[in-house]
């Protein structure tokens, strides 16, 4: 399985890449996961929309080249599908079974994601009704990912 990760933003802090990169790191038995980071729009004198739709542009320039029958995409968004752990492997381990072998994540920045980037998007998962800092964002998706890939192969990591 591929996976792919746009995000918004490049991870600053150490401590965010460290985790993130231990994450990666522990999914290479299960998938090739690469990160794609777009720049942050310029934020001075500009209002929440016109940064959406300008990072948008960049996001919807991407999802064309993983466009493709056996292509998936899932927007993060607060208004999204809720999934426990569980739910969420067997719901990875049902789009490999129907073919779907290249995922592709969307993490939008501070200001979330355009109407045109959630509706290119397959589907819109939520990681929770609290807040996030969009760059904890991907921890949390690279450790749900490695988690749904240990639940399904039976691996003792979920308890």
């Amino acid at each position: 399985m591929r996976i792919t990760i746009i995000a918004i933003g490049k991870l600053k802090e150490s401590y965010w890449k460290a985790a993130l990169d231990e994450y990666l790191r522990r999914l290479k038995p299960w998938a090739k996961v690469s990160i794609i980071e777009l720049p942050e729009c310029e934020k001075h004198n500009s209002t929440a929309q016109y940064v959406q739709t300008s990072e948008g542009k960049d996001i919807c320039k991407h999802l064309a080249k993983d466009a493709g029958s056996d292509g998936y995409l899932i927007a993060l968004d607060s208004r999204g599908r809720q999934y426990s752990s569980e739910s969420f492997a067997a719901h990875i381990e049902q789009l490999k079974l129907a073919g779907k072998s290249r995922l592709t994540f969307i993490i939008g920045g501070s200001h979330g994601l355009s109407d045109q980037v959630l509706a290119a998007a397959d589907q819109t998962v939520s990681l929770g009704t609290q807040t996030w800092p969009h760059q904890l964002a991907r921890v949390m998706l690279a450790e749900q990912l490695y988690r749904a890939m240990t639940i399904t192969a039976g691996h003792p990591y979920h308890k």
